[in-house]
């Protein structure tokens, strides 16, 4: 999978993950991926709700050391 743009959004606390995000989405082109790393465990559940509402495509989320980490394709 190819990543386009990558965020690091660690020590953000929500919404500012989700709001960086979509900032950084917004720059992309349709079917380009964007790879968030965040720190906020309750990013987990914004990342889903945002992907689902927004039509864009969360291709991965996952853990790793309390690192929350997600792609994303961009509608």
């Amino acid at each position: 999978m190819q990543i386009d743009h990558s965020l690091d959004a660690c020590g953000l606390a929500c919404p500012m993950p989700l709001l960086k995000a979509k900032q950084a989405l917004n720059q992309l082109a349709s079917g380009q991926c964007l790879r968030v790393v965040a720190t906020d465990p309750g990013s987990v559940r914004d990342f889903k709700t945002f992907a689902d509402l927004s039509g864009h495509t969360l291709l991965e989320s996952s853990e790793n050391n309390g690192h929350y980490i997600y792609i994303i394709k961009k509608a």
